[in-house]
């Protein structure tokens, strides 16, 4: 074991209420403990919430250059441990090095993106039908803010939650995935050296039924960001928005690639395969059907097949693709992989675990790719967070975008075509937050909103970009007679 990790509450880091812990193993190695966690109890919970509130309106008043100048600093700090960072996360998480370090420079720009909208921060000025009275707006922090965040993107999603919530002058109580905690606890260490004043940030590991209810019901939580799940952030938004608190939920995926008849079919199976194998298949946006033509349908298996059997696969730190990142969630992708040959579909590549002395003690599963497969399977409709993709053949551009729209989700969607009248009645048509024209489904610029529709999102607000700013911010109208 590598290191003991306490809890991040008032400026102090402290163990656990509760005496016990948990290990984080690697998934690659899983009897390599890569760090020990405290398992937190409703009280250290409530300790967070109650910092984080006794210094809202003190950090509110904070100037918001000086608030940017900490971000700016913290961001620093991790730029110059990069390093370390991505090594703790390829650990924690599994993740590919050259990914794990993509996400660490994510959360690095993040902050500095964030750095500099806190010093923008303002309202609008209106005319006055009124004589001598100035019109304005300002905008305030909606007070203090609970975030949790899953266990795939483990720095980025923390970055980018934590970033505009701070920027806007809110106060944070913070659980972060008990898979991969640890990178998150070093953004509260950054910040902290930083100069974030003791209470603004509290940071506390452990269950999220214990933990995550607490933060979600407090009284003095006024806003709710939360990323995981349907199943779960449905719940979520349920109980949160029954107190009355603002909430942000981003949710799961069926995202997928539409292959029109004028795509090349290796482009596109190149795009597919980066898009559904990328991160091991753990990313909300990653590709998981791919809806082909007839006239481009077999060539493209055929290229697709080969990009999933040249996927080099092995421990992230030095191979393309990782584990999972447990066993749970191996067992998912293997479960799923049954039910699809169970209900007819054919397995053309992967669809198991890979054999070699490298892979033989972790999470990992082999890409797969399963052809004959109709829209209705549940291999085609439901999230599966592993690297498998569903192929689906159509026979023209119409039944190719009611398939791609008929499943309850719409996160991510993507279509590979030289036609621009395809591409623009795409954009228009898809049933989506994120639309790309010959891209893959995965992949997110920073300044721009991300969210879903359907049961990918509450589809209140959207995070990142000045829509992540919108969430962390209640606006004020002030009437300046003189």
């Amino acid at each position: 074991m590598s290191e003991y990790k306490r809890n991040y509450v008032n400026g102090e880091w402290v163990e656990s209420k509760s005496g016990e812990t948990f290990d984080v193993e690697n998934p690659a190695n899983p009897s390599e403990v890569v760090a020990r966690y405290q398992s937190s109890t409703e009280d250290d919970a409530t300790e967070a919430v109650e910092s984080a509130a006794a210094v809202a309106a003190e950090w509110a008043a904070t100037p918001g250059p000086e608030r940017g100048r900490i971000l700016r600093s913290a961001g620093v700090l991790l730029d110059d441990r990069k390093d370390e960072l991505t090594d703790l996360l390829v650990a924690e998480e599994g993740k590919a090095y050259a990914e794990a370090s993509g996400e660490v420079q994510r959360a690095i720009d993040i902050f500095h993106y964030f750095a500099g909208k806190a010093a923008d921060l303002g309202g609008t000025i209106k005319c006055s039908s009124t004589l001598n009275q100035n019109l304005y707006t300002v905008k305030e922090p909606v007070g203090v803010a609970a975030l949790i965040t899953p266990w795939n993107y483990p720095i980025a999603i923390p970055a980018w939650k934590l970033a505009p919530a701070l920027a806007t002058g809110n106060t944070v109580v913070l659980k972060p995935a008990s898979l991969a905690p640890g990178v998150a606890l070093e953004l509260a260490r950054a910040l902290e050296e930083a100069g974030l004043p003791d209470g603004v940030l509290n940071v506390v590991t452990g269950s999220g039924s214990t933990i995550g209810s607490e933060f979600i019901e407090h009284d003095a939580v006024d806003a709710v960001s939360f990323t995981g799940s349907s199943e779960v952030g449905e719940i979520v938004y349920e109980r949160a928005t029954k107190g009355g608190k603002r909430v942000q939920t981003e949710l799961g995926g069926k995202n997928p690639t539409v292959v029109a008849s004028s795509a090349d079919p290796a482009e596109a199976a190149t795009i597919v395969a980066n898009g559904g194998f990328g991160t091991t298949g753990q990313s909300c946006t990653a590709c998981s059907r791919a809806i082909v033509h007839e006239s481009v349908y077999d060539e493209f298996v055929d290229e697709l097949v080969d990009r999933a059997k040249s996927v080099d696969i092995g421990p992230g730190a030095e191979h393309e693709m990782g584990p999972q990142v447990s066993q749970g969630e191996r067992d998912s992708t293997l479960k799923y992989i049954e039910i699809a040959e169970g209900e007819g579909a054919t397995l053309v590549a992967g669809g198991g675990v890979p054999a070699g002395a490298k892979v033989e003690s972790g999470y990992f599963v082999e890409p797969t790719v399963f052809v004959d497969v109709s829209p209705d399977m549940r291999i085609a409709q439901e999230e599966v967070f592993g690297p498998v993709v569903a192929v689906i053949e159509v026979s023209d551009f119409d039944g190719g975008l009611a398939v791609a729209n008929d499943v309850s989700y719409g996160l991510s969607a993507s279509i590979v075509t030289d036609d621009h009248a395809e591409a623009n009645r795409f954009v228009d048509e898809a049933e989506a937050g994120v639309v790309k024209v010959n891209e893959k489904t995965t992949g997110l610029e920073l300044h721009v909103p991300f969210g879903g529709f359907k049961r990918s999102s509450s589809e209140t607000w959207r995070e990142q970009g000045d829509a992540g700013l919108d969430f962390y911010t209640i606006e004020k109208t002030v009437y300046d007679s003189y």
